[in-house]
């Protein structure tokens, strides 16, 4: 009898113990130094200047071909113009094209038949920051080159398959035809 007594007096003083003590959480540990934002946006800036020289050379190198730096950082070239057209694509229109997409060496990554032609609702669709953009300054049946930076294609990402991290792309863009949107 003392045996069961001295056991249930040992595991209520056990539970006493174990039920008196609440959790605590612990604090996370902060620096708000701001040394890691200013470290990336300098890593950053000597990412796009070397993107940029690359992009240059591959400018000056062919100096019979006209580039042309856009206002979003990137550069291109026609390669069909249309100057009979005025409009452009517009939010809402309906945009078909095909097009590659090669590294800065010039090697194919994805070939038009690879990327099959395209359906774009301008401006209303997730594609490549840099083909947003550039579809909007051509006019029907222009074939454009566009050189886009990383950070203008696929960023720090890349595309989860052929295209790696921090990437410039070159870009042919064929703009076959687009249409305004259809009003439901």
């Amino acid at each position: 009898m003392k045996k069961i007594t001295y056991i249930l007096l040992l595991f209520s003083l056990l539970l006493n113990l174990v039920s008196c003590k609440e959790p605590q959480a612990r604090k996370p540990i902060s620096h708000s130094s701001g040394t890691f934002l200013k470290e990336s946006a300098e890593r950053n800036k000597k990412l796009i200047k070397g993107e940029e020289g690359k992009i240059d050379s591959i400018i000056k190198s062919n100096p019979k071909i006209k580039y042309l730096a856009s206002q979003k950082g990137y550069w291109y070239h026609y390669e069909i113009k249309n100057d009979t057209d005025t409009i452009r694509p517009k939010k809402g229109d309906v945009a078909y094209f095909i097009y590659d997409v090669k590294d800065l060496n010039g090697n194919v990554i994805y070939s038009e038949a690879d990327l099959k032609p395209q359906t774009y609702l301008v401006d209303k669709q997730n594609i490549m920051m840099g083909l947003r953009h550039g579809i909007k300054l051509m006019k029907k049946t222009e074939k454009v080159t566009f050189l886009f930076p990383s950070h203008m294609a696929y960023g720090y990402h890349g595309d989860n398959d052929k295209i790696g991290t921090n990437e410039p792309l070159i870009c042919t863009v064929t703009l076959t035809n687009f249409e305004p949107e259809k009003k439901q």
